[in-house]
């Protein structure tokens, strides 16, 4: 059932990417966890960013999210390069090779979150350092559901900080390895029932090209297979966008129906499927929501027996 519509904070990294795939390169294109995020949320919901870009970023890359809803006044502006990655995939879309990482402002990124964006009812905490998710926390007030991203990186090296996150907020995304190495199970199952038992809500496992998994206290897990792209040209930020669409469809509905969790797997699994189809966001900024539907009732009629 559809609720009032909601805002959504994400909080997290805005980069220019040069990307090299099987079907072609591009150079200095569009990228990070708040862009991919802020495109794919604005489709359902109302958005607000929190970034750092260089004084060197093309503000012309991002005119579009001022026709999408997207609230900018927390993107930070610093003297500098903008955060820069470089990344060579194979033709398996699922290996790739990290070229070079730039990181500019982002190195000294400290997220100050506007006035009017601190009672935002839903938060997203993008893949950034533990401490700065913390800063984050402590400058929002009461939202209703905070879901967290992260990586081996930080669960490997701030373990303690990382734990502090999690006690804080209501669901976690990670990915089979990342659920693994929080809670030392090896059977996902196992793991999820322990991420669980760290008072979360929710656990998603991220499969890639393999779905999504979904674990709710109270039901059983809710497995959704990815959306089959015949032609993918680029995985960056293929998460990401998951991330948004997901969040962005749970914004417009009610929390505690666990059908609607159920369905926000799947329009996220719908959005992220037409990210990977071409580089950067040229594919996910044109998408529109009745491609979308369209996605959504294939992966029904697939789903269904």
């Amino acid at each position: 059932m559809a609720t009032q519509t909601k805002p959504v904070l994400v909080v997290g990294s805005a980069a220019l990417d040069t990307i090299h795939t099987p079907v072609g390169s591009v150079d200095d294109a569009l990228g990070g966890s708040c862009f991919y995020f802020s495109t794919a949320a604005s489709l359902f919901t109302p958005v607000r960013m929190v970034a750092v870009i260089g004084a060197d970023f093309p503000r012309k890359l991002i005119d579009f999210l001022n026709d999408r809803d997207v609230d900018l006044s927390g993107l930070m502006v610093e003297p500098g390069e903008t955060f820069r990655w470089g990344g060579k995939y194979f033709d398996d879309p699922n290996k790739r090779e990290t070229l070079f990482t730039k990181l500019g402002v982002f190195e000294n990124f400290q997220p100050k979150i506007p006035g009017h964006f601190r009672d935002t009812p839903i938060v997203f905490l993008g893949n950034i350092h533990p401490d700065l998710q913390i800063s984050v926390l402590d400058q929002i007030s009461k939202p209703e559901l905070v879901i967290l991203d992260t990586m081996n990186f930080w669960i490997s090296g701030t373990p303690d900080r990382l734990k502090e996150v999690i006690s804080r907020v209501d669901a976690l995304l990670v990915n089979d390895e990342e659920a693994t190495e929080l809670t030392g199970k090896i059977n996902l199952f196992e793991a999820a029932d322990a991420l669980l038992d760290m008072d979360l809500q929710a656990v998603v496992v991220k499969k890639g090209q393999h779905g999504a998994i979904l674990f709710r206290e109270g039901m059983p897990p809710f497995f959704a297979p990815a959306y089959p792209v015949r032609n993918v040209k680029d995985p960056t930020g293929a998460g990401d966008t998951f991330a948004g669409g997901f969040i962005g469809y749970l914004a417009n509905h009610d929390l505690a129906d666990d059908n609607v969790w159920r369905q926000a797997i799947i329009y996220g699994t719908a959005v992220a499927s037409a990210s990977v189809e071409d580089f950067s966001l040229d594919r996910l900024k044109n998408v529109n929501m009745d491609e979308l539907e369209v996605r959504v009732d294939e992966l029904r009629s697939m789903t269904r027996f």
